[in-house]
């Protein structure tokens, strides 16, 4: 199994008609060889699916990229739901350079972000 690095930076909106690289993810997560998730994959290798938040180009919040209960897959920093992110239609998302994600944050807003990058990872030696 190979766990890829994506990063997702926000897409152009009215408020950021150029996009925002500096309000992002970064989140590790098994991909097939067509760039969708794996979900079996996921399950073996769930500890290591680690998301990062950055608002302003800076870390704020890190977490892990979970699946419900109820079959949604959410980015969560803490345990329980209160501070989920859902990711809209992640499962059927191929995730590769300049395709678009949404993601409902904190706020209740739903934006989109643009995927900036996939790479593979590589754990430190």
């Amino acid at each position: 199994m190979t766990l890829k690095t994506i990063r997702l930076e926000l897409a152009r909106t009215k408020d950021h008609p150029l996009g925002d690289p500096g309000h992002a993810y970064e989140f590790r997560a098994p991909l097939d060889s067509t760039g969708h998730l794996d979900s079996a994959a996921w399950r073996e290798a769930k500890n290591l699916c680690v998301v990062r938040h950055f608002e302003k180009g800076v870390e704020t919040e890190k977490g892990l990229l979970i699946r419900t209960q109820g079959g949604k897959w959410v980015f969560s920093y803490a345990p329980g739901d209160e501070d989920d992110e859902a990711i809209f239609k992640f499962s059927s998302h191929a995730f590769k350079p300049d395709e678009y994600v949404s993601i409902t944050e904190h706020d209740g807003q739903q934006r989109t972000f643009r995927i900036a990058w996939v790479k593979e990872w590589h754990p430190a030696k």
